[in-house]
């Protein structure tokens, strides 16, 4: 293999991991028309949107095993093509509300196998190039990218072309099937080492990893606002002041996506910047930042600001940014090397119940307007904070 040959092989894997992205979050431009053009009812539509989660964590648990045994790029590969048909069933939502909940389930699946496998086969195939430590940046920000930009093409095409319910669906399955050809001449990477897919001592060090006082009582208080404080910003503000910008909400909701995802990969370094290995600064600076954001979130509920929204959007997305890295440092610290990646996998799977944030407001939005209900999680989220600053110096690694 050549050497320039070996420095653009990891463009179409960084592309099959954008494009996951980009099919998970080109819903919530989506759900904005589903509310605000064919008047669906908040619950269905926040049902819709975490049905996501119920694909997303089996494929996150399935994906890595599954490329260890049969690939890197025959995984990847599958996976792309059952996003290219999630969308492509998504279309059909003008027809089927049922066709919604098949489609983000696929789609949650298909994403959770990417976001593994093809961040494995994106690191590798960096490191072919001599550049070992570039893999996880590149995977950051396709990533990230591709939450990003999903939601902002989305949220465009729906806006400024016809057939909002379709076009966008029907764009990410060809942009799907471009990449899948684009990755057909892409190296394996696997090991060729034989793979055990249980190992009792990586088992062992998770439980401990799990079962460590500083996580129970410093990192797990934290994990459930990084998912939480990004979806609070893109799926729940931006219908509730839909009609402050009159014919262009579904762009609005992708700006507000957009804005979000960006301000998160930007201020994680910052949160390097403020780890110490004898506290939780990091972790503490990340949740009152949460904590400020949904404040914010509150009042542009309450005033009825697409503008506060904006500047809500940009503080909740410093908080899951800060947050999410915060924690990760936090949990690298509890236990050997070689349980790292079990460790991340406890970590985001306790993360990823933020995404049940949509659908819990919905649900309680009848017993008190939305302003109360988010003054509500500043204060939940107030008592974890507490919970992590008395435990903060405790249990140090």
């Amino acid at each position: 293999m050549t050497a320039s040959r070996a420095a653009c092989d990891w463009l179409p894997a960084a592309a099959a991991v954008s494009a996951a992205g980009w099919g998970a979050n080109q819903f919530t431009p989506l759900a904005v028309v589903y509310r605000t053009q064919e008047r669906w009812p908040p619950l269905p539509v926040a049902a819709m949107f975490t049905i996501y989660l119920l694909g997303l964590l089996p494929g996150l648990l399935l994906g890595g095993p599954a490329a260890d045994r049969l690939g890197r790029r025959r995984v990847v590969r599958h996976a792309l093509v059952l996003t290219a048909a999630a969308s492509t069933l998504l279309a059909a939502a003008v027809v089927s509300q049922t066709a919604v909940y098949i489609s983000r389930l696929a789609t949650g699946v298909a994403a959770g196998v990417i976001l593994t496998a093809g961040t494995k086969w994106l690191q590798e195939l960096s490191a072919r190039t001599g550049h070992p430590e570039a893999g996880r940046r590149r995977a950051t920000y396709a990533t990230g990218g591709g939450f990003a930009a999903g939601a902002l093409a989305a949220g465009a095409l729906a806006e400024w072309l016809p057939q909002p319910m379709v076009l966008p669906c029907l764009v990410h399955a060809l942009l799907a099937l471009l990449v899948l050809v684009a990755t057909a001449q892409v190296p394996e990477t696997k090991p060729s080492s034989p793979i055990t897919l249980w190992e009792p001592r990586a088992a062992g060090l998770r439980r401990a990893a799990v079962m460590n006082p500083r996580f129970v009582r410093v990192v797990l208080p934290a994990s459930p606002a990084v998912f939480g404080a990004a979806t609070v910003a893109y799926v729940v503000l931006p219908p509730l002041v839909a009609d402050r910008v009159p014919g262009y909400a579904p762009v609005f909701s992708g700006l507000v996506t957009a804005l979000t995802l960006v301000v998160g990969m930007a201020v994680q370094p910052l949160a390097a910047w403020l780890d110490h290995a004898h506290s939780a600064r990091a972790t503490l600076v990340s949740m009152v930042t949460v904590i400020g954001g949904l404040l914010v979130g509150a009042f542009a509920v309450y005033w009825n600001s697409a503008a506060v929204v904006l500047a809500a959007a940009v503080l909740l997305g410093a908080g899951y940014g800060l947050t999410l890295a915060s924690g990760l440092m936090e949990i690298e610290r509890l236990a050997p090397p070689k349980a790292r990646p079990s460790r991340a996998f406890v970590y985001q799977g306790a993360t990823y119940s933020g995404f049940l944030t949509p659908l819990l407001l919905a649900v309680t939005a009848g017993a008190a307007p939305y302003p109360t209900l988010l003054t509500g999680l500043a204060a939940v989220g107030g008592l974890c904070l507490v919970i992590t600053a008395r435990y903060s110096r405790r249990n140090l690694p």
